[in-house]
């Protein structure tokens, strides 16, 4: 049974953020969230769990990929 609510989540969590990023709704996955909590508390966890670590790589590959230019320019700037 636990792989089955991991497999949900992690297909429910990648399908919302598609979402969130076509209509700019950032809190779609809050939504989602309640309507799992009505019904699953297990599914709910394992759900806000997956889109929570999948923002926090979004947020973490910005900073890396900013950082990454940065350097880049940097280096040229220098050359």
């Amino acid at each position: 049974m636990a792989g089955t609510i991991e497999t949900l989540a992690a297909k429910l969590a990648e399908d919302t953020l598609k979402a969130m990023d076509a209509t700019g709704d950032e809190r779609l996955y809050m939504e989602i969230g309640t309507q799992l909590a009505a019904s699953s508390q297990s599914l709910e966890e394992a759900f806000l769990t997956e889109v929570r670590v999948r923002l926090a790589e979004r947020g973490a590959r910005r900073v890396l990929m900013r950082r990454v230019a940065e350097l880049k320019a940097k280096a040229k700037d220098s050359e």
